[in-house]
């Protein structure tokens, strides 16, 4: 979406169970953008198992991308991040939640400040989620607590973003369309 028809850029919300495409989908939108391309990641490579994933999600990008990588201040990062001409992708808001929860941080207030940034970026940016609410209620209240914030902060990510994609075994299904889908700037 150009800054002529609208003062805000295109903000996407790409939700998705585990190993959907989701990340997959997102990254093809944004790498339709003509300018630079910043992928702010919320993962850090705690074991060998994540150690190899995050090599994975680096080789398939390829050399376009800039790499930032942020597990706690995402509000911060994203702020930083977005450049004059660039797009930014986060990947993803729920290693992110568990990232806060588990550094004992205000995970309201954090996602509230999220939100509040969204409103006011101006270059066109992309967010990963997972969708967790589709499954059984989990055993323990830190499990219960992270699915429970995890649907808040989709759902308000969800009402700020401009359009939302949910993909199910690599498809992607509109939940909310933008008025233009265009993500050059």
């Amino acid at each position: 979406m150009s800054a002529a028809a609208d003062h805000r850029a295109l903000t996407t919300l790409v939700l998705g169970g585990a190993r959907s495409g989701k990340s997959a989908y997102a990254e093809r939108l944004v790498e339709g953008h003509e300018g630079a391309l910043v992928y702010l990641a919320t993962a850090e490579p705690g074991d060998a198992e994540m150690t190899e994933r995050i090599a994975g999600h680096k080789a398939r990008r390829g050399g376009r991308w800039r790499t930032v990588e942020e597990p706690l201040a995402l509000t911060e990062a994203l702020g930083a991040a977005v450049q004059p001409g660039s797009a930014v992708l986060v990947d993803c808001l729920t290693i992110w939640l568990s990232n806060l929860l588990l550094a004992g941080r205000d995970v309201e207030m954090e996602m509230a400040q999220l939100v509040a940034v969204l409103g006011e970026l101006s270059n066109p940016v992309v967010l990963v989620s997972n969708e967790v609410g589709l499954g059984i209620v989990p055993e323990n209240a830190l499990a219960r607590a992270f699915r429970d914030h995890a649907g808040r902060l989709n759902q308000m990510v969800a009402q700020a973003a401009d359009q939302v994609v949910l993909v199910a075994a690599g498809l992607p299904m509109i939940l909310k369309p933008a008025r233009e889908l265009e993500m050059s700037a």
